[in-house]
């Protein structure tokens, strides 16, 4: 079984974050250990505080780890402080010679409008991180922060992800369109190739961590040589809208593990 990596903050509802990851490589038939770079508090109804991990602990876990279960994939996620953006671009320029695939989903803002990322660590982002990745999952939101272009509407949506391109070469972009009046997702490969993936609105308010499941599902399908990883990645995270369950006060997680069947 191989084993891959999630790099990204802790969701004590387990609807996204760490929790979510892990679930999502569990489903995809791969072992999936983590490194935590923040708490947060946080449940269905949205986040009430954020409390990073010192960077310090993240490069002891992430040496740790590495020595002992090295992986052939990794995910992430929110990173909370520059200081820790510094503390994975440096893992990554270590470990990148081993062909490991990375994902990253830019986790700069929670749904209900808090900061995930001070500034520092979004303009660090884009000049360290970003080289050493090989695909990124912005939203609409996420792309416009990282491209410096204005994006809010499905038109402008190419342009931000040619812009991306063209700042950080042999990045290969997956923008989600959740936000959109039809919920296509924008992919350019690293050659330049682009297309829409379509969509379909699924009715629920069990929305929580779908932009977690897309980028993870996206690891597994490249770690797992899918040929078409962003089309399955897509399909995952439908699948798990539609299996959702009602949860909580607020938005509700999505369901990680549809595709398990369990006896009642």
């Amino acid at each position: 079984m191989k084993t891959v990596l999630t790099i990204a903050g802790f969701d004590p509802s387990s609807g996204a974050g760490i929790t979510a990851d892990l679930m999502v490589f569990r489903a995809h038939g791969l072992f999936g250990t983590s490194c935590i770079t923040g708490l947060t508090v946080q449940s269905t109804v949205g986040v009430r505080g954020m409390h990073p991990v010192k960077a310090e602990v993240v490069r002891e876990t992430l040496d740790c780890l590495w020595d002992d279960l090295p992986a052939a994939g990794i995910k992430i996620g929110m990173l909370a402080t520059a200081a820790n953006v510094v503390a994975v671009a440096d893992f990554l320029e270590r470990v990148r010679r081993t062909g490991v695939a990375v994902v990253l989903d830019p986790v700069l803002r929670s749904s209900s409008g808090r900061e995930l990322l001070e500034a520092d660590g979004v303009a660090l982002m884009r000049e360290r991180l970003l080289p050493l990745v090989d695909w990124v999952t912005p939203n609409l939101d996420e792309l416009a922060m990282l491209s410096g272009r204005r994006v809010a509407e499905r038109d402008d949506v190419p342009e931000a992800a040619r812009a991306l391109q063209r700042a950080v070469r042999g990045l290969s972009v997956m923008a989600t369109g959740g936000h959109l009046a039809v919920p296509d997702d924008f992919v350019m490969t690293a050659d330049g190739r682009m297309r829409w993936l379509s969509g379909e609105h699924v009715e629920t308010s069990s929305t929580h961590g779908t932009g977690c499941a897309l980028s993870s599902a996206l690891l597994c399908g490249l770690v797992r040589g899918d040929a078409d990883a962003p089309r399955s990645a897509k399909e995952y995270v439908t699948g798990a809208l539609r299996a959702a369950h009602a949860m909580g006060k607020g938005r509700g997680p999505v369901e990680h593990l549809w595709q398990m069947r369990w006896d009642d």
